[in-house]
């Protein structure tokens, strides 16, 4: 039997969705592993729409849900409507949209709140024991979530190639542990079912990207 696992969205783009090439390389690592992707989004308003040329945002309008459906080629379902019953594991790629849509990172950082949906699964495959992957920002919500959990987002020393590592500053004063790693590692809580890796978190060729996230999606595979 093929190994089912949820994939949750938070849009489409990096700056105001999920980061396409990550959830892109989710789902080509999780085919290639011989698994079945199950798409899920919320069905919510986006916290706002960005310009992808000019970075900057506009005042147009869109739904999480119908976004995330153009990376999962319409094949996607009401995150209301996921039955951590059925399923085997969790993934959530990153992108603004995990900070902006799935939660309220992006403005008030440790102190932000979760979307109920969001936290209601994470903490329903968590206490099935069920594995969670994690990569680039989306870590984060299972700092909020299990405090104490160990997790990686790169590097926690700011410079050229690490431009987000006071992220994981912010992580720790919730009470986690962060592991420093390289892009192409992941870090596993074997506590937690916890599998991170930090992705777009790092300024690194795309491939070392795709490498770490496939990384994590077989990590993943292990503990389901």
């Amino acid at each position: 039997m093929a190994k089912r696992v949820a994939v949750v969205l938070a849009g489409c783009g990096v700056f105001d969705g999920s980061e396409i090439h990550e959830a892109s390389a989710v789902l080509v690592h999780l085919s290639r592993e011989g698994a079945q992707a199950e798409v899920y989004a919320p069905n919510i308003p986006q916290m706002h729409v960005v310009d992808h040329v000019k970075g900057q945002p506009t005042p147009e309008r869109r739904n999480v849900l119908v976004e995330s459906a153009r990376i999962a080629r319409g094949n996607i379902k009401d995150l209301a409507t996921l039955d951590v019953k059925g399923l085997d594991a969790l993934i959530i790629p990153g992108g603004f949209g995990v900070a902006k849509n799935l939660s309220t990172w992006a403005t008030q950082g440790k102190n932000c709140s979760i979307s109920k949906e969001v936290e209601g699964v994470l903490r329903a495959f968590h206490a099935a024991h069920k594995p969670i992957g994690l990569c680039c920002i989306s870590p984060v919500l299972a700092a909020k979530i299990f405090p104490g959990c160990e997790v990686t987002v790169g590097h926690d020393t700011e410079c050229e190639q690490w431009p987000y590592a006071k992220t994981a500053e912010a992580m720790k004063e919730l009470g986690c542990r962060h592991v420093n790693s390289q892009v192409t590692e992941v870090h596993v809580d074997a506590k937690n079912r916890l599998v991170t890796t930090s992705a777009f978190m790092c300024n690194a060729p795309i491939h070392d990207i795709h490498d770490g996230i496939g990384n994590m999606v077989r990590e993943v595979l292990r503990l389901a």
